[in-house]
């Protein structure tokens, strides 16, 4: 195949032969992508074909999430779906014509094999101009709203966010948890947003939903009992049957929920799963420089799942006596569960037995992980994208503090500083870096969740160089990504590819949290933590863009109703003393573990100023002691002096 990399020369090329651009978008951990890839692009004729009539190109969805972002849209209006691999057909100019997704070899499944539609399409372009300028007109218009101002924008009401939490509960799954069908994704924004509105409303079902689902997906075979980490989703609906890729970015997510969700319910089950899946990303997902990488493959030695699953026979073999419990606990039968193999799950018996049963099993494990690295193990995406590393990073520093765990804490910091020595030039972010490589200007998501990143490590740490970083990436988005006539952020930069059709924005959450969403979280907590009033604006700005969107379709915009609560209500604790001395620390620690994440720690000096306009401004330490103060609106608690008083005042609601 003679596939070509996305720039310039590929529409210089295309233009002067007069041919047409395929365009393939895939990513590493893609099963469908390694099977068109084997059954077509590697097959001799079907390249031939494609290398004759088109400029083929092929492109990482992962680095480029602006373009796969412009040609999802254009197939989701073409076929009313989308997904991977990306198959798409473009004039010359980058328009896209027509397009699908994956293509088998031979006509199957309602599908026309691949080399029918690259002749078919190859014909309509050199025969049929009319009609591929018709499709042309349609896709530009279409994609135009991609970037147009939004109508309705709108404040959003204060009681939305509690609505739309009680608005989902109907599409919940009230059995094995997580949205009703299959297959079934965690969509842990949405469960953010119930588990909130939960702690703001004490709306027990709000609550319960999210346990439900936490306790599902833990214990189910979308999580790996094994080795730790979760897979990216189940194609089933009770939890059972994971599309064995495991993403990054998933389990920052799942690290962070959980973290967040443990600090009311105390849950062993979920401190266990934290643990395990933090010792699966320092011990599998983190690089040379100390960043985290991208993904592992669904495959392994061509097989989909084949390392993850296990036969009885193995079982029987590798423990002995200990087998029979184990299989019992792990469901783990002579016929399997998933193509006469067995997916380790413990749907049947989701609750965690007593101690000396549960190290029992935790020692089995032991013996099966050690066997499992004879397998021959799934590929690694080695390479370090910002917005992953950023989530990931905020999530481990919340998880330190929560459980008291300075190595995460560190590790966090690593990762932290290798985006900064690796992925940045001056205040300028690159998205990726791989091999020596850092590439491509940032998009918005590496800079919110950077920024974000920056906020968590530096209420962990108190290190003012982590505020100023943060304050520095929204600078820059201020200065390239805004939209000085529709507002809110564009995903791309002014002086980002001057090929990509459009600059596209919204605030809709998919597999991760909105660009949008967490740029209006950041915001809101700069406005706290430095009192200034231009972070408000900014903040309100945002949010009043896609109000009117939030109105009409509040579960999509989780994230961004999130942060709009954390303006309206945040908890502000001041901390008057010096980090370093025991009880400042332990008031630090409990307001760090309180059971809200709606909540924004500022901590000075005595005699320091507090930022402009804090509500505890001018109060002092009581009687020479470490003192904190539980600020909500205007009105301030009483002194607090002790940790065990202030963690009692932050369960409070």
């Amino acid at each position: 195949m003679d596939w070509q990399v996305w720039g310039p020369s590929v529409f210089t090329r295309a233009a002067a032969e007069q041919k047409p651009i395929l365009l393939s978008i895939g990513y590493a951990a893609c099963h469908w992508c390694h099977v068109m890839a084997h059954e077509s692009f590697e097959d001799e004729a079907t390249a031939r074909l494609m290398n004759d009539n088109y400029i083929c190109v092929k492109v990482d969805r992962e680095e480029r999430p602006d373009l796969d972002m412009v040609y999802q849209s254009a197939l989701q209006a073409l076929e009313g779906q989308g997904g991977w691999p990306l198959t798409m057909f473009l004039t010359a100019d980058a328009t896209p014509f027509w397009g699908g997704t994956y293509f088998p070899p031979e006509a199957r499944w309602g599908k026309p094999a691949f080399r029918e539609v690259l002749s078919g399409i190859a014909r309509v372009y050199r025969d049929d101009p009319a009609r591929v300028r018709e499709s042309v007109a349609e896709m530009t218009g279409i994609l135009r709203t991609l970037s147009a101002p939004l109508s309705g924008a709108a404040a959003i009401p204060a009681d939305l966010p509690a609505r739309a939490a009680r608005a989902i509960l109907p599409a919940l799954d009230p059995v094995h948890g997580g949205f009703n069908g299959a297959p079934k994704f965690p969509q842990l924004s949405a469960l953010q947003l119930l588990w909130r509105q939960f702690l703001a409303t004490g709306d027990a079902k709000l609550g319960d939903a999210v346990t439900l689902a936490l306790d599902r997906m833990s214990q189910g075979g979308i999580y790996d009992h094994v080795g730790g980490g979760y897979a990216r989703y189940a194609t089933d609906a009770v939890w059972l049957v994971p599309h064995f890729e495991k993403m990054l970015y998933d389990n920052a997510q799942f690290i962070d929920a959980l973290t967040t969700v443990w600090r009311t319910t105390k849950s062993a089950l979920f401190e266990a799963r934290v643990r395990e899946t933090v010792a699966w990303l320092l011990r599998e997902m983190t690089t040379a420089s100390g960043a985290f990488a991208s993904s592992f493959d669904a495959d392994s030695g061509g097989e989909e799942g084949t390392f993850y699953v296990w036969s009885e026979a193995e079982i029987d073999e590798l423990l002995g006596p200990r087998a029979a419990p184990f299989k019992a606990a792990y469901q783990v039968t002579a016929g399997g569960n998933w193509e006469r193999a067995t997916i380790l799950n413990r749907t049947a018996r989701p609750r965690l037995g007593g101690a000396a049963e549960e190290a029992l099993l935790a020692a089995d494990r032991d013996i099966l992980f050690t066997a499992r690295k004879m397998r021959v193990a799934p590929e690694r995406d080695d390479k370090a994208l910002a917005d992953w590393n950023g989530m990931t990073i905020a999530a481990l520093a919340q998880a330190a503090a929560t459980f008291g765990e300075p190595r995460w804490l560190a590790a966090a910091e690593r990762a932290f500083a290798a985006v900064v020595t690796d992925q940045t030039a001056g205040d300028r972010l690159r998205h990726s870096y791989c091999a020596g490589d850092a590439v491509r200007v940032g998009f918005l998501d590496d800079y919110a969740h950077m920024a974000r990143a920056a906020l968590a490590l530096f209420e962990a740490t108190g290190a003012d160089h982590y505020l100023q970083r943060s304050q520095s990436w929204i600078a820059v988005l201020n200065d390239h990504y805004w939209d000085g006539s529709g507002g809110g952020y564009f995903i791309a930069a002014t002086d980002g590819d001057p090929h990509l059709l459009v600059r596209p924005r919204h605030a809709h959450d998919n597999a991760q949290p909105s660009g949008n969403g967490i740029a209006a979280e950041v915001l809101t907590r700069l406005y706290y933590l430095t009192g200034e009033d231009g972070y408000r604006q900014r903040a309100d700005a945002v949010l009043a863009t896609f109000g009117g969107e939030a109105t009409r379709y509040p579960v999509a915009l989780a994230t961004l109703l999130n942060a709009a609560g954390l303006l309206a209500t945040a908890r502000q604790i001041a901390v008057i003393g010096h980090r370093g001395d025991p009880a400042t620390d332990a008031l630090i620690a409990a307001a760090q573990q309180a059971p809200t994440p709606d909540r924004v720690i500022v901590v000075v000096a005595p005699g320091a100023d507090l930022p402009p306009g804090h509500p505890a401004t001018a109060k002092t330490q009581a009687g020479g002691k470490a003192t904190a103060y539980v600020c909500q609106g205007t009105t301030c608690s009483l002194p607090v002096t002790t940790a065990a008083e202030l963690a009692q005042s932050l369960r409070d609601p």
